[in-house]
Parts: structure tokens; sequence; C-alpha cells
């Protein structure tokens, strides 16, 4: 299918790669369909979370292991549920981020990351009741990080 972005212009995508939110992001609950897009150059660090109805609406995601190897993110009895998993584990994250210049002033949210179902496409933006993540941690407090995975 073709669908036009807000950072890649208009690119064909895989139907079977688009990523179902149930219940939207926090502030965009009507928006419930997206694909999360690698930019060029990064290797794969830093994605987009591109919604399929609307080409303006995009958010900047990284890998929050890739910053903080030791993020351990713990979901809700009921959030494993709505996930179809039994371990949060089973699940990759991401964490949105607010991109500023200089890009040491760019902030990642650890506290409400993104967790995807890759199995499945099934997706949700959670609330860590782990109070030791924040939603505005400056980029420029993690040092350069070895590429990690979900």
């Amino acid at each position: 299918m073709r669908l036009k972005t807000k950072y890649f212009g208009e690119i064909e995508c895989e139907q079977s790669e688009e990523l179902h939110f149930p219940e939207g992001l926090f502030g965009f609950e009507e928006e419930k369909r997206f694909f999360l897009l690698p930019f060029e150059g990064s290797g794969g660090s830093l994605l987009c979370f591109q919604s399929a109805l609307t080409p303006e609406l995009a958010f900047v995601a990284m890998n929050p292991f890739s910053l903080k190897p030791d993020y351990a993110p713990v979901l809700t009895p009921a959030e494993l549920r709505t996930m179809g998993v039994e371990r949060s584990e089973e699940l990759c994250f991401y964490a949105l981020c607010v991109v500023r210049s200089p890009v040491g002033d760019s902030t990642v949210n650890l506290r409400c990351p993104v967790a995807v179902n890759d199995r499945t496409g099934q997706a949700m933006q959670v609330i860590l009741e782990d109070g030791g993540y924040h939603m505005h941690h400056l980029l420029s407090d993690f040092g350069r990080k070895e590429e990690a995975t979900c």
C-alpha cells in the first residue's frame, strides 16, 4: 500500500506491518493505525511512528534499551492480557522523543513507552508505575550506547 508520511514523503508499506493501537496514543485516541519506520542512517535506533491515516502525524521514537540497557518496563496484569502475553519481556518497547536543537536538548519519555507485540501487531502506550522513569529524560544525559534489541 502507498503511505503518505511526514518525514519520508510517499512510500510503499506492507499492510501486514501495520500496528494496531485499539486505544490510540495519549492525546491521539482516534489514531489507531501506525507504521513503525526507521530513519535512514540511524542503524535502527531512531524510528518514526507514522499514522496510517494522517500524513502529518508522526512521532519520533527510540529503542529505550539502546539508551538505558537496564531499562525494565513492567506492565500491569490487565495490560499484559490486553497485549496477549504473560510477561513484559515478550514485548518490544519504544520511547517517544521530543526532538530539539541542539539534539542534546531533546527529551525521551521512559515513563510512557509504546509496547508492541511483534507477533500480532497489537500496540499500546502505557504509563509505568515504576517511579524511576520520567517523561522528560534529556538525551544528553545518556552516554553513547551500543545498539540493543527489543
